[in-house]
């Protein structure tokens, strides 16, 4: 059924920034004006927001299928509210060439639950040397493209992807940390480290990153977004290029906004995640910085580790973490310690990262598609990590109390998850 009318909710619209109580109606997939003869669904006062628009997921097909499949990140992301994926290349091998990204368009049509775009490698192999067929890829259906966490270290090779990109009206996907400074550390330095020595790397690696790639978007003029900023040391960079009227963007991971070094403990490899976690104050940083709107984009960054990957000392341990389905209950942790609101959260979960990929989901507006999340942000659950979705367990929020849970996710108007 892709019509139906949802009654008794509160809407919450993060164009207008705006929760009011009402119903809504969704007609052959997309969202109409209201209908009282469509089938209807009591929403019994709970919450209906745009679904999440995720950028920067994992899913590891090709190559690594049993740490994440399509149907299973699908699966996985439809109990999370996550109602579009759009995945990353760092696979193996990397998407690079049309025929890979075909492979992997392929799959996520015929197995995952929800809609799936997929990025493609900036550079061949992700090695930095040479920039892959960008104007190919993107006829082959690239929304974006991105080397990862592999940073593009030849400035030259840099500056022709992004001077290519720029001509084609493509995003570049960046990852700011100088990979000098950040090579074979798995903490921030200061105290935390020091004490469980274990290898470290400066705030100032991501200011130096940033830094370096905003330059090069100031000289070609590219479209930019970079994936993840987690410390107070590269906001000024960020907000000088935006006042400069450079077409720049930056996103946060759920974990940089909730979690902090301490968290790590004694050697907790789940919390293991690139960049590190960093301290209380640059946590909060990163949260002010959303809620003023200078961070535009939250991703989950969902990283699946299998666990020969994870169950290793710390510093030999894989980084990165699952998250499509800890997303929303992680992000309502600031909702309900009223940092953020809930239009504030769906602007930074759905709206933006719709909006800068050039989609027309992330709204509650007339005709924009009926994909949507009704969830309750108050009840509370313990995870058990064994219950997710995802082939891999590895989240740093096992054992701990949550708070907000997804109960139906439609993509489309067509239900695909239901609690």
């Amino acid at each position: 059924m892709t019509s139906l009318r949802i009654t008794n909710v509160h809407l919450v619209d993060p164009e207008r920034q705006t929760v009011e109580l009402g119903n809504l109606s969704v007609k052959n997939g997309r969202i109409a004006a209201d209908d009282p003869t469509l089938p209807s669904r009591d929403g019994q006062g709970k919450y209906l927001a745009p679904g999440i628009v995720d950028i920067g997921a994992k899913v590891c097909e090709p190559g690594e299928r049993h740490k994440e499949s399509f149907r299973s990140a699908g699966l996985s992301a439809a109990a999370g509210g996550v109602t579009t994926l759009i995945t990353r290349p760092d696979t193996e091998p990397a998407i690079d060439s049309p025929e890979t990204l075909e492979f992997a368009n392929r799959r996520a049509q015929a197995t995952c639950a929800v809609r799936s775009y997929q990025m493609a490698a900036l550079t061949k192999g992700r090695l930095g040397k040479e920039m892959t067929e960008i104007g190919f890829l993107q006829d082959a259906g690239a929304i974006a493209f991105s080397d990862c966490d592999a940073v593009v270290t030849n400035t030259k090779v840099l500056s022709r992807a992004l001077t290519y990109a720029r001509q084609l009206g493509a995003l570049v996907i960046g990852h700011p940390q100088d990979p000098g400074l950040s090579q074979g550390a798995a903490a921030t330095s200061g105290k935390f480290a020091t004490l469980r020595a274990i290898p470290a790397v400066s705030p100032m690696a991501e200011r130096l990153g940033l830094e370096r790639d905003l330059a090069m978007v100031e000289m070609t003029g590219a479209k930019y977004h970079a994936d993840q900023l987690s410390t107070a040391l590269a906001l000024p960079a960020l907000e000088r290029a935006k006042q400069q009227g450079l077409d720049v963007t930056a996103g946060v991971s759920i974990h940089h906004l909730t979690l902090n070094e301490l968290d790590v403990a004694d050697y907790r490899s789940f919390f293991k995640v690139k960049p590190p976690l960093r301290s209380e104050e640059d946590r909060l940083a990163m949260v002010s910085a959303l809620a003023s709107g200078l961070i535009d984009i939250i991703s989950s960054m969902h990283t699946p580790q299998d666990e020969e990957s994870k169950r290793l000392p710390y510093e030999q341990a894989a980084s990165g973490a699952v998250a499509l389905e800890t997303v929303l209950p992680a992000a309502l942790r600031l909702y309900h310690a009223e940092q953020l609101s809930l239009p504030q959260l769906f602007r930074a979960l759905s709206l933006n990262p719709s909006r800068r990929l050039g989609l027309d989901s992330g709204r509650l507006s007339l005709g924009a598609p009926g994909d949507l999340i009704l969830f309750d942000p108050d009840v509370p659950f313990v995870l058990d990590r064994f219950s997710l979705r995802s082939k891999s367990k590895n989240t740093p929020f096992d054992g701990q109390r949550l708070q907000g849970r997804v109960l139906a996710t439609f993509v489309g108007g067509r239900e695909v998850y239901a609690r």
